[in-house]
């Protein structure tokens, strides 16, 4: 899609995500259907096809904190596509829970969304970088001060059963008889 002189001015002639200036295009924002007007963004050839494909770098995206201020609403619904998809790097779960969109714009964000990431929640990590699920086992590697209860949970205590929260920076377990919400990066997958 050929850039129209009043998109390029909008953009100061930069990429509206990295702010490159080389290799400039437009690239309208799907779906068109009930988008407000204005639904095109200028991306320069790095941004454009990594939109397009499956892998995300996630060095390249981190110019994302500071688009996904942007007053434009393509500007905003695609920085929010991209976020939900970088989801489980915690640097993007970062951004994505400050990021506010209004009824509308959330709406188009998430119709534009890839079929396989509508209502799937970013996997939870231990501390090593692997998976966790409901009802694994986890052990504890360093010695928490349980905030209310009254108890330490020590290093080494096994955590068995857990449940997911809907934040994959957190897990729910026992410990003392308690139900308490844990720190994944304090754990590691028994």
């Amino acid at each position: 899609m050929s850039i129209d002189s009043v998109l390029l001015e909008r953009a100061h002639n930069i990429c509206e995500l990295c702010t490159s200036i080389d290799n400039l295009c437009a690239h309208e924002v799907a779906p068109e259907d009930g988008a407000p007007e204005g639904s095109a963004v200028v991306l320069c050839a790095v941004c454009s096809a990594g939109i397009a494909s499956s892998d995300l770098n996630s060095n390249h995206w981190q110019c994302l904190s500071t688009s996904m201020w942007s007053p434009v609403p393509a500007v905003q619904v695609l920085a929010w596509r991209l976020l939900t998809r970088l989801s489980g790097e915690s640097w993007a779960q970062d951004l994505l829970d400050m990021m506010y969109l209004d009824e509308n714009l959330a709406a188009w964000a998430q119709a534009g969304l890839p079929e396989d990431t509508v209502g799937d929640r970013a996997p939870a990590r231990d501390s090593n970088g692997a998976p966790l699920m409901d009802g694994d086992s986890v052990t504890l590697i360093k010695d928490l001060a349980v905030k209310g209860a009254g108890f330490t949970a020590k290093r080494g205590t096994l955590v068995r059963n857990i449940s997911l929260t809907d934040n994959p920076l957190h897990i729910e377990g026992r410990v003392n008889g308690q139900q308490i919400v844990l720190v994944s990066a304090f754990l590691k997958k028994a």
